[in-house]
């Protein structure tokens, strides 16, 4: 039956009918996340991977990348690709705006986030969206990497570049680099020391500490767990050059930087 009103100043006007309906939408919404326990991803680590991005830092990114659709992604559709497109659309946004924030031109990145975008509304099946979701966010990195350096790096250079970032969890020689850009040692050594300024081998070492670090921070792996995972050649010798490079031990920045404590520190900084 429906509801009767004394006069016409009881009967509600659509604004009021509008904001009544989300009430109820917010307060059934409420009720299932907290009936089934479930929770978003933690903030402070969506934070730090948009920040990864925006700073060029593609080794952090591949350490902070998640996968749409996983735990801790809202449901913002019934529909299985529907909900993938939603959440890809709104990680476009917000990367896209990170890095205007970080110095690349709205231009620039609002012509990436509309082809994204584009591509996006195209896809029929999810690993199309898992497939330019990853694209996306690899491309804006590699951007921001080449703003942040103030230069764009020959070809051969970002081949080595690439190749270190996509092989930090093995262990990796300058014989296998020069192999994969079909020159000599001598020769890669040589022109990656005049692009980048240090060594193949220093910048691998570099490159492993700063993943390290991001897991200890992101993760719940034990020290032991990451050194092999980055293929150190034993525990000590990670703890020695990770306190020579980040200036505390491992379970030191653990201790300090894990998550919660990150994300305090970031509060304060405001």
């Amino acid at each position: 039956m429906n509801k009767k009103y004394e006069s016409h100043t009881d009967i509600p006007n659509d604004e009021e009918i509008y904001h009544l309906d989300t009430r109820k939408a917010l307060s059934k919404h409420f009720f299932e996340k907290r009936e089934n326990g479930w929770k978003h991803a933690p903030l402070e680590r969506e934070i730090a991977f948009y920040e990864s991005v925006c700073s060029g830092s593609l080794e952090t990114v591949k350490t902070l990348f998640t996968p749409l659709g996983g735990e801790g992604f809202g449901k913002l559709s019934n529909d299985p690709l529907q909900n993938l497109k939603y959440h890809l659309v709104v990680s476009i946004a917000m990367i896209t705006r990170f890095c205007i924030n970080g110095g690349m031109s709205p231009e620039e990145a609002y012509n990436m986030s509309d082809v994204y975008i584009q591509q996006t509304d195209l896809c029929r099946t999810e690993n199309e969206i898992h497939d330019i979701h990853y694209r996306m966010t690899i491309e804006f990195t590699k951007r921001m990497r080449q703003i942040k350096n103030g230069q764009i790096y020959s070809k051969t250079v970002m081949i080595i570049l690439d190749y270190i970032s996509d092989h930090l969890h093995e262990k990796i020689l300058v014989s296998d680099i020069a192999e994969h850009t079909s020159y000599t040692v001598s020769y890669v050594s040589r022109l990656f020391h005049s692009e980048i300024g240090i060594t193949i081998s220093n910048y691998i070492i570099q490159k492993k500490i700063e993943a390290a670090a991001n897991m200890l921070q992101f993760s719940e792996y034990s020290s032991l767990e990451i050194s092999n995972y980055l293929q150190f050649s034993s525990q000590s010798y990670f703890i020695k050059l990770f306190k020579k490079i980040i200036g505390i031990t491992p379970n030191e920045y653990r201790r300090r930087y894990h998550t919660v404590g990150w994300m305090n520190d970031k509060i304060k900084e405001k």
